[in-house]
């Protein structure tokens, strides 16, 4: 087995979301540049089966682990491959708390799990007063296990998209929150909101992050509330990634960019033969250790940096820590 080459697997074609995928696989590759490690970059388009396949071939070229992935049900996918070829899988970016069926020593991931986010937006909900909100979500397993989170902690009401407007007006509910796929419905979905006099002060929220990228920064994708997983402030480590990052995308790096890097740093401890409880490194955005929390069944970073943003209205390319 060559330990000097990995896969490297994101979204980087429709329908997956290709904006995520091309920041993930910059700081992929920016990291694995600096080792150095040779990558095999597949695109996972948002289709389990053809990532499931793409690691089956990985395999077959004798890559030594496999990193990577955005899309929490292509994850789960990846990761199923993985542990049954018995191969190292990091996944960096997807969230859904059960990547995997049953407990794993070969899957590990840095992004905190969902259930972990989603409780501290859904703390910054009530703390703003927010006690009784909507949910408008597309159907995934994704969106599915975040608004059982939600209902957890406050009162849901799930309304559809069609007709979202009516619904939403009759809801009681002073807060909306779209569990949906980018650009569309998305951008559609918050123009109906913002025009319809009846939603006027209707909070709209995206907790899995869209407007983190560059093409929310509009005055459409302002003032939205979503989780990024940032520090207050960088390391000296991060604040040299940040400035290589935003030379290699040509524009600001999300958080995804930085999930990228600190997965091959960790990776590469691994690869010299430490075992995931014993990985300890200064990352882009603090130390990463591995550990299994209560309830999950991979090791995780427990836990990356979690903030609530928006972007301001007054100027959306800038964001604001709300929580």
């Amino acid at each position: 087995m060559n330990t000097d080459t990995i896969g490297a697997l994101a979204p980087l074609s429709a329908p997956g979301w290709a904006e995520a995928g091309r920041h993930l696989l910059a700081g992929l590759e920016l990291a694995a540049a600096d080792m150095p490690f040779e990558l095999l970059v597949r695109d996972t388009a948002a289709d389990p089966a053809r990532a499931a396949a793409a690691v089956d071939e990985l395999a077959q070229l004798g890559v030594a682990a496999v990193v990577g992935e955005y899309h929490s049900v292509v994850a789960r996918a990846v990761a199923a491959r993985a542990e049954a070829l018995e191969l190292p899988f990091l996944c960096s970016s997807a969230v859904l708390d059960a990547l995997t069926d049953e407990p794993s020593d070969h899957v590990a991931r840095i992004a905190p799990a969902q259930s972990h986010g989603w409780r501290i937006y859904a703390d910054f909900l009530r703390r703003a007063g927010h006690t009784r909100i909507a949910v408008a979500a597309q159907s995934s397993a994704y969106w599915a296990a975040g608004t059982q989170i939600l209902r957890s902690h406050l009162d849901v009401v799930e309304l559809s998209l069609d007709g979202l407007c009516d619904d939403l007006a009759a809801s009681r509910a002073t807060a909306v929150l779209l569990l949906v796929g980018t650009p569309e419905p998305a951008l559609s979905l918050i123009r109906a909101v913002r025009e319809d006099p009846r939603l006027a002060g209707m909070l709209i929220g995206a907790p899995a992050g869209q407007p983190e990228f560059a093409s929310w920064a509009t005055p459409l994708g302002a003032g939205i509330p979503f989780l990024r997983y940032l520090p207050e402030s960088l390391s000296p480590l991060g604040t040299r990634v940040e400035a290589a990052l935003r030379d290699r995308l040509g524009e600001e790096p999300s958080f995804v960019a930085f999930e990228g890097y600190d997965t091959v740093l960790a990776l590469a401890e691994v690869l010299r033969g430490v075992s995931w409880a014993d990985v300890d490194i200064e990352g882009t955005r603090g130390r990463v250790t591995f550990s299994c929390p209560p309830g999950s069944v991979v090791w995780q970073w427990a836990w990356a940096p979690v903030q609530v943003v928006d972007r301001d209205p007054a100027a959306p390319e800038r964001f604001r820590t709300l929580g």
